[in-house]
């Protein structure tokens, strides 16, 4: 599932630009305390990432892997660089890595997914951050998590899901510890509040 047939489709999806947040009774490993952005949603499907879950790679491994430095040029790249977020964006295409940015950064791969957040899912990007010329914020995800026609509609429905208005802070916030809480506060609750059979707020 391409996020760009999502987006060709005429109708925007009620939960385009909106954090899921995973119930507790959430029996899939994949998003237990999970926190996904959706970035399109539509009657063809939804797609997104989960922003709350740490790689273990580095984006100094990312860009040797793809040979866009050495390991000379690795040894000098600043620190914001080396520390430059990877994030488990999902389940579906592991090994594929996307960019969500801000929109100070266009290239012609570029796809719009809210007014200020774009989606890059080419090597411009990367080469770029590399560089120091990079966006404003971004973070890099390897993998999305993405759902069928209605498949998404049904978990919410089947209390899967709590839903609430995505925020930049939250998508580009580094520190993934506390994430999952701080998604919850967006609704005004605290985990100890929800149980698996909690009605949708």
């Amino acid at each position: 599932m391409a996020l760009s047939s999502l987006k060709d489709t005429d109708e925007r999806g009620f939960l385009d630009g909106q954090f899921l947040i995973a119930m507790p009774g959430m029996q899939d490993g994949d998003f237990a305390r999970a926190v996904v952005y959706i970035c399109a949603h539509s009657l063809a499907g939804a797609m997104g990432f989960i922003i709350n879950r740490p790689q273990n790679i580095s984006f100094t491994d990312v860009l040797l892997h793809l040979k866009l430095c050495d390991q000379t040029e690795a040894i000098m790249l600043p620190d914001q660089t080396r520390d430059f977020p990877i994030l488990s964006g999902g389940p579906v295409e592991t090994g594929r890595g996307f960019v969500l940015h801000s929109d100070d950064f266009l290239s012609e791969s570029s796809i719009p997914v809210s007014e200020e957040i774009s989606l890059t899912a080419t090597l411009d990007i990367v080469r770029a951050i590399g560089e120091g010329r990079g966006p404003a914020r971004a973070t890099m995800l390897l993998g999305y998590a993405g759902w069928g026609p209605g498949q998404l509609e049904t978990e919410i429905v089947g209390n899967g899901w709590l839903t609430c208005p995505a925020t930049e802070e939250l998508i580009f916030d580094r520190v993934l510890e506390g994430k999952y809480e701080r998604a919850l506060a967006l609704l005004g609750i605290a985990p100890e509040m929800l149980s698996s059979e909690a009605g949708h707020a």
